[in-house]
């Protein structure tokens, strides 16, 4: 299968719903006998406070921690600390083995966080050259420069997700994909 290079990028506030809808896609496609990896983020949280996130590979299941509350070592993004290590030896494995071996890759999520691997933003401009959809969201309000060029790049193709949208916008990008495989 061939993708024709689509490339969707998913934003919006937080909370509205971009990873859900992203794994929506990819759950909607997998039965249809399409490959999908790459990676999403989780929330963690202790007590009913969110501590953190973690990255999770698609394809394996296998979950790492992407930042934490009260960690040092690492760089911070406002009260976190970002485990740069863990995010390039699970999360960018993740993403590059779906550019691989996969149809489809997803990237949940390009923003601040993750924006702290140089080896991540490397992977995230690859992305943008390669002949297979991809489906990633992005921070909303982020001003980093490759944040400013993967809006470009996804173009028509970027969609800002919202209450009113969400649930339509799964089937949309169902379609869009289905289209550049040739289905």
């Amino acid at each position: 299968m061939t993708g024709g290079g689509v490339f969707i990028a998913l934003t919006g506030r937080p909370g509205v719903g971009k990873t859900t809808a992203v794994m929506r896609v990819a759950d909607a496609l997998k039965p249809q006998g399409v490959k999908v990896g790459g990676i999403y983020t989780k929330e963690v949280r202790r007590g009913g406070a969110r501590v953190g996130f973690d990255v999770i590979d698609i394809l394996t299941g296998e979950s790492s921690i992407l930042a934490r509350v009260g960690s040092t070592g690492g760089p911070r993004v406002g009260k976190y600390v970002v485990y740069v290590e863990e995010l390039e030896s699970k999360g960018v494995k993740a993403i590059e083995r779906a550019l691989e071996t996969c149809d489809v890759v997803v990237v949940d999520e390009i923003g601040p966080m993750e924006l702290k691997s140089s080896l991540f933003v490397k992977t995230v401009e690859r992305l943008m050259h390669v002949d297979k959809p991809v489906v990633a969201t992005v921070h909303l309000k982020a001003r980093d420069p490759l944040v400013v060029r993967v809006k470009a790049r996804a173009g028509k193709d970027l969609i800002t997700l919202d209450e009113n949208n969400r649930d339509s916008t799964v089937e949309l990008i169902v379609n869009r994909i289905r289209a550049a495989l040739g289905w």
